[in-house]
């Protein structure tokens, strides 16, 4: 389990501290300095610079203490990359992970192989043995995608692979428009599973919050996450919010950037081109909340959204890779979650401790009888407009002194989970998504890459 990691790399830490100090007075000049220790998952994503208005809205929204919310940042960060590595381990046999437990104590992975059990316990993490690999599930999803192009889907207004129930779950009004739909993809029904929706997502607009933005003369959005590409600055945002071409104005009404590319539907992404009298800067809605990269969190990981209207709200993320579908049209590849939100919320930031997770797309209920509400993940903006994100540093490493460089890893490139690279004349494998940043060379950043 992931806590049980950190503990012990606290202890070994503890332990390796009073050896040194002990041999300072015997063979000190005769033993080999210790190689530095490899940095954990948590100091790695910085979990330990979460701001006190995320930590705050952790303790309001999942019920925990200030301990708590720091304990399970910090769990989630090292169950991250335990879930990767396993990931890469058991290969095609995958199935999924998540966590749970009040502090993400426990880190779960799934196979269709019960020969990889021990594999996954040694790690300590839960193993659970399913029918259905990721791969199978995910690609049954596509289908359901592809047919949703060709078919209504207001009486299916979600549907996204559910790891935890190792089924692709369809959530509709009509059951047998459910059916219809994936008689149409082409789905086995053992593969799915079909539930009644309660939900009516919409697209989250037009009211005035915290620091808003305004396009054109009337509706009004959230800032997503401040990027730059190349000397441009500006922010990502939410593709419904406005269309290529709109101009926008800030929060002071003051003229700030114009929509350089948008889609919605389809997806929910869009980008923001900022004049001169506006910085790009790496902070979440003028409070304290840091960026320092976009690592994305597994399924069960505390997830906290900032938006214009209600401020800062929590909850847990729920499904990767989610359909579903709006008045406007079905959007594909977004995160479910447990956390609220309202009209003004759109395009404000989701962020997971210090991890920049995607743009609020949108949702069904509020903040005052809680909801369901999904966001557009942030590195698949970043990867088709070629922006990179702002953060507040270059990342663990010593971006001036890269060691051997060389090699097919880049800086600002989007790395998706078992890619491979090479970097000075060594192969490395991808432990989690993420856009790669200055200082987070894959030997330095061993929560995000194995080398193989």
């Amino acid at each position: 389990m992931p806590h049980r990691h950190l503990k012990a790399a606290c202890t070994a830490v503890a332990a390796a501290g009073a050896l040194l100090v002990a041999g300072l007075t015997g063979a000190a000049n005769a033993q080999p300095a210790p190689a530095p220790a490899a940095p954990t998952a948590a100091e790695t994503l910085r979990t330990a610079a979460a701001p006190p208005a995320l930590l705050a809205a952790l303790q309001r929204d999942l019920g925990l203490t200030r301990q708590q919310a720091e304990s399970r940042l910090g769990n989630e960060a090292e169950a991250g990359a335990t879930a990767g590595r396993l990931r890469a381990e058991v290969g095609p046999h995958f199935a999924g992970a998540w966590v749970s437990g009040d502090v993400s104590e426990t880190l779960t992975v799934a196979t269709t192989d019960p020969a990889d059990v021990r594999a996954i316990r040694a790690r300590g993490a839960d193993a659970v043995v399913v029918d259905h690999t990721l791969a199978a599930l995910d690609a049954a999803k596509t289908r359901v995608d592809r047919a949703a192009t060709r078919h209504a889907t207001t009486s299916t207004p979600v549907w996204y692979v559910d790891v935890t129930s190792n089924k692709l779950i369809v959530q509709a009004t009509r059951a047998g428009a459910a059916r219809a739909l994936l008689a149409a993809a082409g789905v086995d029904a053992s593969l799915s599973r079909i539930e009644r929706a309660t939900e009516q997502p919409r697209p989250l607009y037009d009211l005035r919050g915290g620091d808003a933005y305004y396009i054109g003369s009337g509706s009004r959005c959230s800032i997503g996450f401040p990027i730059t590409r190349g000397t441009q600055q500006g922010f990502a945002t939410a593709g419904h919010c406005g269309r290529a071409g709109a101009t926008t104005s800030g929060s002071n009404r003051v003229a700030q950037g114009t929509f350089q590319a948008s889609v919605f539907p389809g997806n929910d992404m869009a980008w923001v081109a900022t004049n001169s009298n506006w910085t790009a800067t790496p902070y979440v809605n003028g409070s304290s909340a840091q960026v320092a990269g976009s690592t994305q969190a597994p399924v069960g990981s505390s997830v906290c959204r900032s938006g214009s209207t209600t401020g800062w709200h929590c909850g847990t993320v729920q499904q990767l890779n989610t359909s579903v579908t709006y008045q406007e049209g079905t959007v594909s590849g977004v995160t479910r979650t447990s956390v609220c939100a309202e009209p003004g919320d759109s395009g404000g930031s989701f962020i997971s401790g210090s991890q920049a997770q995607g743009v609020t797309s949108g949702g069904s209920g509020n903040c005052t009888s809680g909801g369901t509400t999904y966001f557009q993940p942030i590195n698949p903006i970043l990867q088709n407009y070629g922006l990179t994100l702002k953060t507040t540093t270059s990342g663990p490493g010593d971006p001036g002194d890269p060691g051997e460089p060389g090699g097919t890893w880049a800086a600002g490139t989007v790395y998706q989970a078992g890619a491979t690279v090479t970097y000075g004349g060594a192969t490395y494998r991808c432990l989690q998504t993420h856009q790669a940043q200055p200082g987070w060379e894959p030997p330095n950043v061993p929560a995000l890459w194995q080398r193989v």
